[in-house]
């Protein structure tokens, strides 16, 4: 692993956190863990013209509020697209035409959300609160967490899943609230101050960890089925040593892929672990998926697409460097990516190339994963818009 540049390391000292106690924690928690500004001496890429070859429209835009010091990403579950804001703003929207079906206030400022499976919606509050709602934004109960919560929850199988800053993983009933079961990890002496994800799958569940790991644990009673390395802490400064997974592993037939910060790219088999195919790789913001291909967005601004199978590297752009994307999203014949500037960049599927641009809503920064609702990407923005767009 290459050593880091001071503009590189300037640029990571703001997502840091200090492992351990949680009064530690909190003597981190003023640094701003997504305002995802490139580094002084790596200025980002201008925005070149080119032909736009693919027609993109924008199916529906709303406001849900701002994110604040903390990254909302959308959830999507049957035929609605679920959003949550840093006042406690939590709302239902038509999948389709972004129509409020119902809108709270949860009566508490936000960190985390929204997890739902459709039935139960949950987002995390002040101090690891975790709030679960029903269908119709009904409250159902709520619970004490550990520690505070930066990650979206996962929800399914009649589960709410946590994992807190303190490296705690945690299972809730979603009807009654109950904690089922509570794993603890070890954690490194330093981290990102991130949002490294959880996704069910199965009887399983599978979390993203600092220190590059993976872990998958038995959804009934959280006993451990097997870990992973995705990223080997490497070098001779506490910093060049971070290889955190970012944000959330997915899903790719059988496999279970994710991607660490200073780390790689891999793909490892969801029942038993066994790796499939790695390739060295550094990123912040995790991966997308479709049926063909693996897509990263690395560090430096480049975006990669891998073979499901394998691992090969089909193309990669490097037009965007340094313009802080966001994990790429699979929609129709492209792949998209949100940047710090609020633009949203289409990129063609079969070669990489810019094929359309669509800017947001000028909040500088779009820093959320963003999900797929129909034919629709749908992203959120750090200021609290969030738009639908449609490509062919």
């Amino acid at each position: 692993m290459d050593r880091m540049n001071q503009g590189e390391k300037m640029r990571i000292a703001a997502k840091l956190a200090c492992a351990g106690a949680v009064v530690l924690l909190a003597g981190c928690s003023a640094l701003n863990p997504f305002s995802h500004k490139a580094a002084p001496r790596n200025p980002p890429a201008a925005l070149v013209n080119f032909k736009q070859t693919l027609p993109v429209h924008e199916q529906w835009s709303t406001s849900i509020g701002s994110a604040g010091a903390f990254m909302f990403a959308p959830a999507v579950a049957n035929d609605s697209v679920f959003v949550a804001a840093a006042d406690g703003s939590l709302a239902r929207l038509d999948a389709a035409s972004g129509r409020v079906l119902w809108n709270i206030n949860t009566g508490m400022p936000l960190t985390a959300g929204v997890g739902s499976d459709g039935s139960t919606v949950a987002v995390v509050g002040d101090e690891g609160m975790l709030l679960a709602y029903d269908a119709n934004g009904k409250l159902r109960w709520k619970a004490q967490a550990s520690s505070e919560i930066l990650s979206t929850p996962a929800v399914g199988q009649g589960l709410v899943v946590v994992r807190s800053v303190d490296n705690r993983i945690a299972a809730y009933d979603a009807d009654s609230g109950n904690r089922r079961w509570i794993v603890q990890r070890p954690e490194p002496s330093l981290t990102l101050r991130s949002a490294p994800g959880i996704v069910i799958t199965g009887s399983s569940v599978i979390a993203g960890l600092p220190g590059g790991r993976l872990l998958s644990l038995a959804l009934n009673n959280g006993g451990p089925r097997w870990e992973a390395v995705v990223g080997d802490p490497r070098g001779t400064t506490e910093l060049e040593r971070i290889a955190d997974i970012s944000g959330t592993p997915v899903l790719a037939g059988g496999d279970v892929c994710a991607v660490a910060y200073q780390g790689r790219v891999a793909c490892v088999d969801a029942n038993t672990g066994a790796p499939h195919w790695a390739r060295a790789l550094s990123s912040d913001v995790g991966l997308g998926v479709d049926e063909r291909f693996i897509y990263a967005a690395d560090d430096a601004g480049a975006v990669t697409a891998f073979s499901r199978n394998g691992g090969v590297g089909a193309w990669r752009n490097t037009k965007l460097a340094n313009r802080r994307l966001t994990a790429p999203v699979s929609v129709g014949s492209a792949v998209a990516v949100g940047d710090l500037q609020g633009y949203v960049h289409f990129l063609s599927r079969e070669d990489g190339a810019l094929a359309a641009r669509v800017a947001s809503d000028g909040s500088q920064v779009i820093a959320a994963i963003p999900l797929v609702a129909g034919k629709s990407a749908v992203f959120q923005t750090q200021a609290g818009t969030v738009v639908a767009l449609a490509a062919r």
